[in-house]
């Protein structure tokens, strides 16, 4: 059955598959970047930030040495900015170093987790590993009929993936679960694989992500925003220009400096270089 499932997801994909710029490449720096941006954001938006990014910086080295308030505006509409320094950062170890290869090597660079690690690992490196994110855990769970969480998610992915088209085969599901198998209303009528699949109800959503509007995560990318665009300032002024309380100011600059993102300069804040 599985491989039944495998041959006609792949020939669907190859006939539907979403046509993304850094789908093209097996360079690693382009596919770290989208999968950066890519996290908890649309493609839509991703997809001309991902242009504006690589013509500004081609290599790891281009960002390594960059002026952290000029990423942070060319960052603009992707949200959570700490995407942004962590992929600084790490770049500046690739430009050091040079790249990890292994899954393991890739998840000790900063910012990269379990499941970017392994998308670069196979898509740039060929690693015959699965990348799992919620659209892979979603459709696997409904193929096999129950919600898999940790190693029964590991061991069904494992023995899903096919080792010889094992890029295919996670592109395939990214692009299954964003178009067809939905969180919600799945559209069985137009998946390639619905005679396999046990259970199109089962779906266990992850928790919902706390409140935006007024909160340390909103203040946190407000300040930045405006420390790369204006310059040095006060906190006072950070209130007035935020519009958030100053508690939650105050937060978010105390928690940017533990970070070193921010430093003090001639009782203004600032953003700390690069």
């Amino acid at each position: 059955m599985a491989a039944e499932r495998t041959s006609a997801l792949l020939d669907w994909y190859r006939a539907n598959g979403r046509d993304l710029p850094w789908r093209s490449t097996s360079d690693p720096w382009p596919i770290l970047v989208s999968e950066v941006m890519s996290q908890q954001t649309q493609i839509s938006r991703v997809v001309p930030a991902w242009t504006a990014f690589m013509a500004r910086y081609p290599t790891p080295g281009d960002l390594a040495g960059s002026d952290r308030a000029e990423l942070i505006r060319l960052w603009a509409g992707l949200g959570y900015q700490r995407r942004a320094l962590n992929l600084q950062h790490a770049a500046a170890v690739i430009d050091q170093q040079g790249w990890p290869t292994s899954v393991e090597g890739l998840q000790k660079l900063p910012g990269v987790g379990p499941y970017t690690a392994a998308a670069v690992a196979c898509f740039a490196f060929s690693v015959p590993t699965a990348a799992i994110d919620t659209n892979l855990k979603r459709i696997l769970s409904r193929w096999h009929g129950e919600p898999l969480e940790a190693s029964a998610l590991a061991r069904a992915a494992e023995s899903e993936l096919p080792p010889e088209a094992a890029a295919d085969w996670s592109q395939a599901l990214m692009d299954l679960g964003a178009e067809v198998c939905r969180p919600k209303a799945p559209r069985c009528g137009a998946c390639p694989v619905t005679d396999w699949c046990i259970d199109p109800t089962v779906y266990e959503p992850p928790p919902r992500q706390s409140r935006y509007e007024g909160s340390v995560r909103q203040a946190r990318a407000a300040i930045l925003k405006a420390l790369a665009t204006n310059g040095p300032t006060s906190e006072p002024r950070l209130v007035s220009s935020t519009g958030l309380d100053r508690s939650t100011v105050s937060a978010a600059v105390n928690a940017l400096e533990r970070e070193s993102v921010l430093v003090r300069q001639d009782g203004k804040l600032a953003l700390a270089p690069g």
